[in-house]
């Protein structure tokens, strides 16, 4: 078994690190890992419909697109990440995958004395209270599964981040679902900080295996991959499945209501009305911003280089801006 604890909390580069050894390595992998505050969310998933934009960006906090599926999650320094991977075993599904991945993790938190237990399909629970949502993907005859664990996460950044709008947002992407959740600390008999908690983990399942120290080449490699895949907003944003959007506000030229498709991470189909009063014609507008990234500065940009006093009297750009999200 190959055994790696990352010092680095880098979230682009660690789930960079994460295909990397998925694609690179054919021995079984058990790697420890915490990330700076982000939020992951699931290959599948709508980006802005998952985070609270104004939130991550006020409070500095990233966004980046993992490998598996699943929903939407928050971490930060107080929350470990686990991954196992492994060859896939004849005949197993996804259900006996998250079983056969966590026991070592619920194991191990047993031997300290609390009582956590495998729920659902993929969740990891104290009592009725999760700590731990795991998710997997199968590539090439392995599996990479992996997961969190709460262990003195901020609560508040968490609910503050993932912050669910499904009023505007209409699409086939996977929703994350909302939860109670805890920390693993609180329940505790003995103090122990995170860092700690995560040494013990190593010990307990990685027992007498050598740590690995990456190569040049492996950090290279790593590095590369997030430089041309994790930290760009094409994976992070633009991968989003296809959606629509809608709003209204009441603005200084009147009501205005939007509504339109994106596909690829491109607007299609802008359609808007109001009661508001204009010079040139609406419809003119919607033209020009079609074909947009679906992005806070690229629609903000595009508005600016339009100009809207036209098309919507006194009304700010940052005002129309705020309207497509």
């Amino acid at each position: 078994m190959i055994f790696i604890v990352d010092s680095q909390t880098d979230p682009y580069r660690n789930l960079a690190a994460e295909e990397y050894l998925l694609h690179s390595f054919n021995e079984p992998v058990f790697r420890l890992w915490r990330n700076s505050p982000c939020v992951v969310i699931g290959r599948n998933q709508n980006a802005l419909a998952e985070i609270d934009i104004d939130y991550v960006k006020a409070h500095d906090i990233a966004v980046v697109r993992r490998l598996t599926g699943g929903g939407a999650v928050f971490h930060d320094l107080g929350n470990v990440n686990f991954t196992f991977i492994e060859s896939r075993r004849e005949g197993e599904d996804t259900g006996a995958m998250f079983s056969r991945f966590t026991a070592p993790i619920l194991a191990a938190l047993q031997n300290l004395g609390v009582d956590a237990r495998l729920k659902g399909r993929n969740d990891l629970c104290i009592g009725s209270s999760k700590f731990s949502g795991n998710a997997l993907c199968v590539e090439r005859g392995r599996v990479l599964q992996h997961g969190t664990l709460l262990f003195s996460a901020s609560i508040g950044n968490l609910a503050g981040a993932l912050k669910n709008r499904w009023i505007k947002y209409s699409d086939k992407a996977v929703k994350s679902n909302v939860s109670r959740v805890t920390n693993i600390s609180s329940h505790l008999p003995i103090k122990m900080s995170c860092c700690e908690f995560m040494e013990y983990l190593g010990e307990y399942i990685g027992c007498d295996t050598p740590r690995y120290q990456y190569t040049e080449s492996d950090m290279a490699a790593i590095e590369k991959l997030a430089a041309e895949k994790y930290t760009t907003d094409t994976w992070n944003f633009t991968a989003s499945p296809k959606y629509s959007f809608s709003n209204s506000a009441k603005l200084p030229c009147g009501v205005v209501e939007i509504s339109f498709d994106v596909s690829g991470g491109l607007i299609s189909r802008l359609a808007i009305a109001g009661d508001f009063f204009f010079i040139k014609p609406i419809e003119e507008f919607c033209e020009k911003m079609t074909g947009c990234e679906h992005m806070q500065e690229k629609i903000a940009g595009r508005i600016s280089a339009i100009g809207p006093g036209d098309y919507f009297g006194e009304v700010s750009c940052e005002e129309l801006t705020a309207l497509f999200f």
